[in-house]
């Protein structure tokens, strides 16, 4: 078996400047470290899932957000400093990478020996996919140098809760395997 690399919304809509839901310049310092993430973990055999913010122009969380990461536009689509890399992109409508989406009966096939989530925001669509994870019994690994939010208190709540709560493990991503 090999482990699963689920990349989670690591979309221009997220990560480019001038973007209605730009999670601000320190998020895109993550951006080098999760393509080493996905150097080694590939070079491993293991898989990665793209997981793209992607909503219907009237999708109702725009009631709570600003309009973002509309199906079909350039937002919903990986940063470009990840397009070479080989994967599956799997377009999500909600904070959780499983909900609605086939990524669990994907997952299921494949059967990974770890799931690893790296990506923005650590307190939204990160959080809410480890537990998704978690809930689904795979092993959950976090490399905290991989994630980030626009939110510094709530991004530290997030890795606390998914350790002590969810049972995901923390780990730097140059200590990772």
């Amino acid at each position: 078996m090999s482990n699963a690399v689920l990349v989670v919304d690591m979309v221009v809509g997220f990560l480019e400047p001038g973007r209605n839901l730009y999670c601000g310049d320190e998020s895109r310092e993550i951006i080098p470290r999760v393509q080493r993430l996905l150097d080694r973990e590939r070079a491993q055999g293991a898989e990665v899932f793209f997981i793209c913010d992607t909503h219907d122009p009237d999708d109702l969380e725009f009631q709570m957000f600003p309009v973002h990461c509309v199906r079909g536009t350039e937002e919903a689509e990986p940063i470009p400093e990840l397009r070479s890399y080989e994967g599956t992109i799997v377009r999500k409508r909600r904070y959780s990478a499983f909900f609605e989406t086939d990524l669990e009966r994907r997952l299921s096939e494949l059967n990974p020996d770890k799931v690893i989530i790296c990506g923005v925001c650590t307190d939204i669509c990160v959080m809410h996919t480890a537990s998704d994870a978690r809930n689904r019994d795979y092993v959950v690994e976090v490399p905290t140098d991989c994630v980030a939010s626009f939110d510094q208190s709530a991004h530290g709540y997030a890795l606390e809760h998914m350790e002590k709560i969810l049972g995901a493990k923390l780990v730097s991503s140059s200590t990772s395997r």
